[in-house]
């Protein structure tokens, strides 16, 4: 017997929030991060590295290399995303923001994927509220829109999605495509083409993307949600949708094994290992606020749970959820294999929202209100005392930790983060005194206040960021200690493809790595090597050929060294 639903929805609590404002949201999100910052440190500067290869025709389309070393992470599509990018984008628009137009563009369409798969969930007849006895229960349309609305609140409002989101990596592009067939199944029901073509670009993208069997999984899941749902809850053939989610999944299967895709990187920690303390503390923050959320669904809806092929909008989000857990026990880094996981998240969450009490909503309200305050308030604090002196401590810190940051003023920065400060002011004040009932006023203000942060990051603080998570200073030290004219190449050994790519872009200069046989020892005047690396050779001839000139440090990491040398002369 279907159990009757824990929602309780009026009409009133599914006023639309109004789509400028939303849509205002998610480009004040997606914006900065991507605009006006060099590549950081790793994944962002390495996977650069391999679009330049790609794009000057240094290295193979199918096999992309950079100085003889394969990608860490696995999957092409983020690699010739940025090559094309670099192809079709104008002489005069940088290399680093060139690559970074169609990472914006996935993050959006994750957006946009979220929203429509979380509103053709919220259409289907298990998830509607309760019917009122006189009447004046919320549309199913009406509905749908609000919860669409909540759940990518909940999205924008996870703390792990801001940095992650923002790099031009293959994570971002798993992330993209498992919306894509999130909707797909989501959509399935009510819809043909869209879902049909979410569903071959969403698997074939997380294969290109270097999770094919993340891929395997999701159409294996979507098969069988298709094959066992009630016929009454479909407007399609489910069978049909069966067999299309069956032969996608072969398909997958098909083009990892054609481009040799397939990778066994499962690496569980031991037992009484500190990672799973590490774990833990990442699966509390990483999703906050919408974990406790949806584990408030997985309580408030248990009845519907025991009947889940009745409740779709139920299973389908707890299956890829649960994907992605799984995936960032057995596989590293967690936090990006947690990352595509975020979507499915926040849907459960926007199913907590007809069933939470008034009491933990304030709780919720008044818990964001401090935290983001609290946050936007430190921001301001610490960039005042870097431009004027006062208070004195912040800046003492920061020199500290930064040493050699000189402070810059950018009169643009300044007025988007005030705009925006201003902004959260208001929502504060329109969140406390009007429209209490809508049903997604719970997630507005964690929204709010995880824009507002990632901003303010990406505005005051960008200057003392790019300084700390860039090679640009480490790269400019090196070229200034070779001094002018600058040098026709640079030998390279032991750098890591982070280092490698700072040193060309940073440098501007080209580099070719050291050979150990004695023909091509000593390719170039100056050499670059990792410091560690080659206090650690065993090489005594290749020593004896460089003369060392200067240790350079990361200014923020200071076991982080390129070391400097020049070709001695007679040998």
């Amino acid at each position: 017997m279907n159990q009757p639903t824990p929602a309780i929805v009026s009409q009133q609590a599914v006023r639309t929030l109004p789509r400028w404002a939303l849509l205002l949201l998610c480009l004040a999100y997606v914006v900065p991060g991507f605009v006006g910052r060099a590549p950081w440190k790793n994944a962002d500067i390495t996977a650069f590295g391999y679009m330049l290869a790609l794009f000057e025709g240094r290295t193979e389309w199918m096999d992309p290399l950079l100085a003889g070393m394969a990608p860490q992470t696995d999957g092409l599509l983020p690699y010739w995303l940025g090559a094309w990018a670099l192809q079709l984008a104008p002489a005069a628009m940088p290399a680093e923001m060139a690559v970074r137009l169609p990472f914006m563009l996935l993050l959006l369409v994750a957006m946009a994927a979220t929203w429509w798969g979380v509103y053709s969930l919220a259409r289907s007849p298990g998830a509607q509220p309760v019917a009122f006895a006189f009447g004046g229960e919320a549309n199913p349309i009406d509905y749908a829109r609000a919860m669409a609305d909540g759940g990518l609140l909940a999205l924008i409002a996870c703390l792990g999605l801001a940095q992650l989101s923002h790099e031009t990596t293959s994570y971002v592009t798993q992330l993209s495509c498992t919306t894509l067939v999130f909707f797909a199944a989501a959509a399935m029901p009510y819809r043909r083409a869209a879902p049909g073509a979410a569903m071959l670009l969403g698997m074939a993208g997380l294969v290109l993307s270097g999770a094919p069997t993340m891929a395997i999984m999701m159409g294996l899941g979507c098969a069988a949600l298709a094959w066992l749902s009630p016929p009454a809850e479909a407007t399609c053939a489910s069978r049909g949708w069966g067999l299309a989610w069956l032969a996608s999944t072969v398909l997958a299967a098909w083009l990892a094994t054609a481009l040799d895709l397939w990778q066994w990187r499962i690496a569980l920690p031991p037992l009484g290992s500190p990672e799973w303390a590490s774990l833990l503390r990442l699966l509390a923050w990483f999703s906050w606020p919408a974990w406790p959320l949806a584990l408030w669904t997985l309580w408030r809806w248990r009845k519907q749970i025991a009947h889940p092929m009745r409740h779709r909008h139920l299973v389908l989000p707890i299956w890829f959820a649960g994907l992605a857990f799984v995936a960032a026990l057995f596989t590293q880094p967690a936090d990006r294999a947690l990352l595509p996981g975020l979507p499915a998240i926040a849907t459960l969450a926007a199913f907590a929202l007809p069933t939470l009490r008034r009491s933990i909503g304030a709780l919720i309200d008044w818990f964001t209100l401090i935290f983001f305050s609290v946050s936007a308030i430190t921001i301001w604090v610490i960039w005042i005392s870097l431009q004027t002196g006062v208070p004195a401590k912040p800046a003492a810190n920061v020199a500290k930790l930064a040493p050699g940051f000189v402070p810059e003023f950018s009169l643009l920065a300044f007025i988007v983060a005030l705009t925006a400060t201003v902004a959260w002011c208001a929502l504060v004040v329109w969140r406390t005194s009007r429209n209490r009932a809508a049903i997604w006023k719970t997630l507005v203000l964690p929204a709010g206040g995880a824009t507002l942060g990632w901003l303010l990051l990406m505005t005051l603080w960008l200057p003392m960021l790019d300084y700390a998570r860039s090679y640009a200073p480490q790269v400019q030290q090196v070229m200034a200690a070779i001094g002018s004219p600058a040098p026709q190449c640079v030998a390279t050994y032991g750098l890591s493809r982070a280092q490698l790519t700072g040193l060309e872009f940073h440098g501007q200069v080209a580099t070719t790595q050291i050979s150990t046989t004695s023909e091509n020892r000593r390719p170039c005047d100056w050499l670059v090597a990792d410091a560690q690396m080659w206090d650690a050779t065993q090489d005594r001839a290749l020593q004896r050929d460089w003369q060392p000139v200067a240790r350079i440090a990361r200014p923020t990491v200071k076991n982080d060294q390129l070391l400097l040398l020049r070709k001695r002369t007679g040998r």
